[in-house]
């Protein structure tokens, strides 16, 4: 399986793409002047805690306060209250915690009032982007991630990502991570760790210790409310947490970006410096590499399948709901328990790669089509857990009922992807679906046409005068590519009184073909 990630920077924001085998499964955007991105570290200073939501506002210098619960300050808050106050009062100007007396933990069932006090500095960490009316959720349970490993302050705990199976390996790791780590710091190693020797291991822990010193030379300056940490951007931080052995290639549009990102790489991985390539040309990227397709014909609110199959996704107030439609296909009853197997199984994959494209939070819920045995019901279940499995988005899913629902929730920690793919209607005041998405259609049709054995007279395009031209537009014409492939020349018949996307296929006699 390939991958690929393509870059493309615009003005003030940074759009990028994983494709995995040509196809797009994650589609981001980066705002270049983005104050408030998942992972930032903030010297902040607590506004005041509520008794009756045992929780804080806390001023992180967004326009609304961020919340803060009690179970999101972290069982070490007392240790990091007091370093923090230490490196603020200069007290404290030796950065390591290899002597630095941990406080005891808080009660997990404990009060708010108990724990931070109003104008207290405190150091906060971004778990959720701000959405919507909501700003940014925060936690005082800090981390630093790298590429390997994640590195926790005031903690001794070792932990291994259970994505890795092999208890032979998860030991090795441990036992590998006890040997080189910092005391005071406590270490979760990251699934892209398998495999990987100590001196990796040891270099990824060197570049977080530069990290937090740099934190906390940050925090010693003492600002209130101030970044004290950015995160890597976040072309960066995607390559790190998804890159591996299958990635083929990255390319970009800026010469920046490619710099940047060849310097990231030869930190990590140097053999694959040379996947990473500047774009050039009067093509633009997103073009080149068919990205601007796929989000047409992807992110509407009707999303293509193989075979005339589709979703329909719709999205309200409190969840996302998603219809699976088998289009035209065979209703014979004897065919009818396999076709919807099909189907489903085909919509499964669909919908696990509309949740990563969307990013789609929340609960969602989808409608597939109904199935009477048992076994093929589990098969759909153990199908749609397998293709979520590369999903990094925390998510459960439950077994489909016998209405043929299944039931899934995905965390979202960032906005929900919003891509407008309907066009202006050049006849009308209003939308229609992009033109690249009728082509599409028309594909598919004619495969279906022409592959029946009774068509036997020709096949006549009704279109509307704008699309005709389109289809027959130069020397290699949509039309003569259907030529070239079918061996049957489509003839296209322009029609005044057709709307912009109306069209009709028919035969040499003016009936309409039926698929």
């Amino acid at each position: 399986m390939n991958k690929e990630l393509i870059i493309r920077t615009q003005n003030n924001t940074v759009d990028f793409a994983l494709l995995k085998d040509g196809k797009l499964v994650e589609l981001h955007r980066e705002e270049v002047d983005n104050s408030f991105s998942v992972g930032d570290i903030f010297l902040a200073k607590v506004r005041k805690p509520v008794t009756g939501l045992n929780a804080a506002f806390v001023n992180v210098g967004y326009q609304k306060d961020a919340f803060l619960h009690y179970h999101d300050l972290g069982p070490k808050i007392g240790s990091l209250m007091s370093f923090t106050k230490g490196v603020l009062s200069k007290k404290i100007t030796d950065f390591s915690l290899t002597n630095y007396p941990l406080e005891k933990e808080i009660d997990k069932d404990g009060s708010i009032n108990d724990a931070i006090k109003a104008n207290q500095s405190i150091l906060v960490q971004i778990v959720k982007e701000p959405i919507s009316t909501k700003g940014p959720r925060i936690s005082s349970e800090l981390s630093l991630a790298g590429r390997y490993v994640v590195m926790v302050p005031f903690s001794d705990r070792v932990s291994v990502s259970q994505k890795i199976e092999s208890k032979k390996e998860k030991d090795r790791l441990k036992r590998l991570v006890m040997s080189i780590k910092p005391k005071g710091f406590g270490i979760i190693v990251r699934t892209v760790a398998e495999g990987q020797k100590v001196a990796s291991l040891d270099a990824d822990i060197q570049r977080l210790i530069g990290k937090w010193n740099t934190l906390c030379a940050n925090v010693a300056q003492g600002n209130h409310p101030s970044k004290v940490l950015t995160e890597v951007n976040r072309s960066l931080s995607f390559i790190r947490d998804v890159f591996n052995e299958s990635f083929t290639g990255i390319h970009a549009d800026d010469p920046a970006m490619v710099e940047s990102i060849k310097d990231y790489l030869t930190e990590i991985s140097p053999k694959h410096e040379s996947i990473v390539k500047l774009h050039k040309g009067a093509v633009p990227i997103y073009e080149k590499f068919g990205i601007d397709r796929q989000i047409k014909t992807s992110l509407g609110k009707t999303a293509s399948m193989s075979k005339g199959a589709y979703l329909v996704i719709e999205h309200t107030e409190a969840m996302h709901v998603i219809d699976v439609n088998s289009g035209n296909r065979s209703n014979k009853a004897n065919n009818q328990e396999d076709t919807a197997l099909e189907v489903n199984l085909i919509a499964a994959t669909e919908v696990a790669r509309q949740l990563r494209l969307r990013d789609m939070g929340g609960i969602i819920v989808v409608d597939f089509i109904d199935m009477a045995k048992n076994e093929h019901r589990k098969q759909l279940y153990d199908h749609l857990r397998e293709e979520m499995s590369d999903d990094r988005a925390k998510h459960k899913i439950l077994p489909p009922t016998k209405f043929g629902l299944i039931q899934i929730t995905r965390q979202r920690v960032r906005p929900e992807v919003n891509i407008k793919t309907r066009e202006k209607d050049p006849n009308e005041n209003g939308t229609v679906e992009a033109p690249i998405v009728l082509i599409d259609k028309m594909n598919y049709e004619i495969e279906k046409i022409l592959s029946k054995k009774n068509n036997k007279g020709g096949v006549y395009l009704n279109v509307h005068p704008f699309i005709a031209a389109y289809l027959t537009k130069g020397l290699n014409s949509i039309r003569f590519r259907w030529f070239l492939k079918h061996k049957k020349w489509i003839h296209i018949i322009p029609r005044d009184a057709y709307t912009y996307l109306h069209y009709r296929f028919k035969n040499k006699q003016g009936k309409t073909i039926r698929l």
